[in-house]
């Protein structure tokens, strides 16, 4: 997540580039920062979580949003897309625009190499701010792990993680639940070598 514009821009102008543009950006206190690509992990673990939660959330009163939709937060003057956003309730958008939303109850980010450091520092700061903000879920994409962050209380927040397969992840503020046997299902990790592998290798060469 590099700052590749110095210049200062305006929330107004960033929405118009933004729309305008082939890729999309973040936008934190007045600078436009690309967003890195998403691969094909990332896209298997958002449809496998995204799916289940539709189909657990089609006679409640709950919203899933997908990483198109824009969330502004407004104490950080930052605009960003997660991954995913549930939201209990209707949601409420910024400016009665329909692509940015303000009321996130749940937040979803999968890990890439690239922004894990971002994704669990800066952003989960940021994400903090808003009121409505309750539970936060950082998924890696290459292996199986899972953080989940709940909010007990005013500036306090319990964590769990999930690293084995017969594991089932159960949403705290919301009636879900999902087995990490189905969350990474048909998920293909590297193979990790060993430093013994390693030297082995280049013995060879």
């Amino acid at each position: 997540m590099q700052r590749t514009q110095q210049r200062y821009y305006t929330p107004e102008e960033y929405l118009e580039l933004e729309e305008a543009a082939e890729y999309k950006s973040e936008y934190i206190d007045g600078q436009i920062i690309p967003m890195a690509g998403g691969t094909a992990n990332h896209n298997r673990i958002s449809l496998n979580l995204s799916a289940a939660l539709n189909f657990a959330f089609r006679q409640q009163d709950y919203e899933v949003f997908m990483g198109d939709v824009r969330l502004w937060i407004p104490q950080k003057l930052t605009y960003t897309y997660p991954d995913m956003m549930i939201l209990a309730g209707e949601p409420e958008f910024f400016n009665n625009r329909k692509d940015v939303i303000l009321n996130p109850q749940i937040i979803v980010e999968v890990l890439s190499k690239s922004t894990k450091g971002y994704d669990r520092e800066d952003k989960f700061q940021a994400y903090r701010t808003l009121s409505t903000f309750q539970e936060y879920l950082l998924i890696d994409q290459t292996q199986i792990h899972v953080d989940q962050f709940s909010k007990i209380g005013k500036k306090q927040w319990t964590l769990r993680e999930y690293d084995e397969e017969d594991e089932a992840i159960a949403l705290v503020t919301v009636p879900f639940e999902i087995s990490l046997q189905d969350l990474y299902n048909k998920v293909k990790f590297e193979p990790v070598e060993s430093e013994g592998e390693s030297a082995d290798l280049e013995e060879l060469g």
